[in-house]
């Protein structure tokens, strides 16, 4: 919006501006009157008008002497001359002094519109040259950043041509002999749980939080640049600089940095770190080397050894060669999905959890490829169930996980089998939904399944979970259909299943018992003397005299 001041010392003249004037079209919201050219420089002062219209003739200070003092002390001020016909060399001033326009008494809309029009439409485009100037000055300050930050990338990708982009190296101090460059590597282990609570659920504002603490905390021996890994999930970057230095001092200096920068981070943010230092090199174009020798020191941290703190791991560290996989547990686990038995599935994956514990050594970047490998495993099992697409993580990193509302954090071994539990909740979730939605119920698929299933232990909740129906309802459809209830048909099940195995006399009845689902034999004896009024050994006597008659 603009403000516009008349001077002019009569009244009719001034009333006549205002009402024939198209304010509102011409965004001008404010309207000063002055009676002269002095009390116009008062007024001038204390309002700072956009627009100035003044009469040539006027007592105190007339329109001549008032165009010359503004054009000394206001330069960049608009101003509309307002004239008599025969007042040529009022006119010829005006036009001296750089006036937008003039206007010849008596004012009549359409002219005075008009020259209010093009002192607008001036100043609308110095404000717009004004804008795109600011812009500029803000892209170019805010753009270096992000330049150095994609020289930086493109030379830890090993993309970046130094015989082509030698005008690039100055901005990272690359053109300094005596400059010592090397990388540290940040991942934020807890980043969800601190994101959500203390950063209002604001990935980038936690990245730009860690990567201040990064750049604060380093001293003069040794700056920083810092940001957030575009392409990896949770991990900072960090090149250090520092002029000279003996190798060990330099290496000293970086271990010290990041103890400060982990603990800073705890302290202020409550974030848990898993840090990685890579060596110093005298080339920038080394710094590929570095980054990699820092990722490998996070990688061989092990994580069954973690306790939620702040950790370094060491890049020198002998690897230890982990051998863990997934895939023979797959079968398993898809039978558990496919049955919509998810205590049998989350069985499966704290079998394999209690596997990796017992080996008594389990690295983060063994943790990273077990959880790659089990969700394109399972994913392609609820694929080949029908589950649709949008529906499954694209990848075991974080953001397609955190997508469909999955857990990411692990900074504990406890926190990554309790991922994979997760992970088992929600493809059984899945798989059931797509199951039941692909073809209508029918009781005799509870029959099946006991009959294929009689061993495991059946509860009805299982199948009420996988059709999304009542437990009253299922139970009376199926005694309906066979005239027996779900658990009586479980019992029948395994005693028709117990005779035959009784017949054969190469098996121990402690065997059969474990066959049948029982962990107690005492129990299975019970069961089936309860059933058939003889013990399992009475039976087998009585079958081994028939055959002898």
């Amino acid at each position: 919006m603009y403000k516009v001041l008349i001077i002019d010392d009569e009244e009719p003249l001034r009333e006549a501006i205002r009402i024939l004037g198209n304010w509102q079209d011409l965004e001008v919201d404010e309207i000063w009157e002055a009676t002269d050219g002095k009390a116009g420089l008062a007024m001038l002062e204390q309002h700072k008008p956009d627009i100035v219209m003044v009469d040539m003739k006027m007592p105190e200070l007339n329109g001549v002497e008032f165009l010359q003092i503004v054009e000394q002390e206001y330069p960049e001020l608009l101003t509309i001359v307002i004239s008599g016909y025969n007042d040529f060399e009022f006119t010829r001033q005006a036009i001296h002094a750089r006036v937008v326009d003039y206007l010849l008494k008596p004012v009549n809309r359409q002219d005075l519109n008009q020259a209010l029009r093009k002192a607008v439409d001036v100043l609308q485009a110095k404000r717009q040259i004004q804008s795109e100037s600011i812009t500029r000055n803000i892209a170019f300050n805010m753009s270096l950043p992000k330049l150095k930050e994609k020289i930086y990338l493109s030379i830890i990708e090993r993309s970046f041509k130094k015989q082509s982009n030698q005008a690039f190296l100055p901005l990272i101090g690359a053109d300094h002999q005596d400059h010592r460059f090397g990388v540290l590597v940040l991942r934020i282990m807890n980043m969800e749980a601190v994101k959500d609570s203390r950063f209002n659920r604001d990935r980038e504002l936690l990245y730009f939080a860690v990567a201040n603490v990064i750049n604060d905390v380093a001293v003069d021996s040794l700056q920083c640049f810092s940001f957030a890994n575009p392409k990896q999930e949770r991990e900072m970057i960090a090149v250090y600089t520092a002029r000279g230095g003996y190798p060990q001092e330099i290496a000293f200096r970086a271990g010290e940095l990041m103890r400060k920068v982990a603990s800073t981070l705890s302290d202020l943010f409550g974030v848990l770190v898993a840090g990685g230092i890579g060596r110093y090199c005298e080339d920038v174009m080394d710094l590929a080397a570095s980054y990699e020798e820092a990722i490998s020191g996070i990688q061989g941290i092990d994580l069954l050894k973690l306790k939620g703190n702040a950790v370094i791991g060491e890049s020198d560290k002998p690897t230890v060669k982990e051998t863990f996989s997934f895939s023979s547990r797959m079968p398993i686990l898809r039978g558990a999905l496919e049955a919509g038995n998810l205590n049998h599935a989350k069985s499966v994956m704290s079998e394999f959890a209690k596997s990796i514990r017992v080996s008594g050594f389990f690295s983060i970047g063994a943790a990273d490829r077990i959880l790659r490998e089990i969700v394109v495993l399972m994913n392609d099992t609820a694929s080949e169930l029908s589950v649709p697409a949008d529906k499954l993580p694209s990848s075991g990193g974080d953001r397609s996980l955190q997508a469909l509302g999955l857990r990411t954090d692990f900074a504990t071994f406890d926190q990554f089998e309790a991922l994979l539990l997760e992970l088992a909740e929600y493809y059984h979730e899945q798989v059931r939904r797509s199951m039941a939605a692909g073809r209508p119920f029918s009781v005799e698929d509870i029959k099946e399944y006991i009959d294929n299933h009689y061993f495991e232990d059946i509860k009805i909740s299982m199948f009420t979970e996988k059709y999304f129906l009542s437990r009253e309802y299922l139970m009376k459809l199926f005694k309906q259909q066979y005239g027996c209830g779900i658990h009586e048909y479980v019992q029948k099940v395994r005693m028709d299943k117990a005779k035959e195995l009784l017949d054969d006399s190469m098996l121990k009845i402690q065997e059969i018992s474990e066959m049948l689902g029982y962990k107690d034999k005492n129990y299975f004896s019970k069961a089936f003397r309860n059933y058939y009024d003889l013990s399992p050994s009475e039976y087998r006597q009585q079958q081994e005299e028939r055959v002898k008659k």
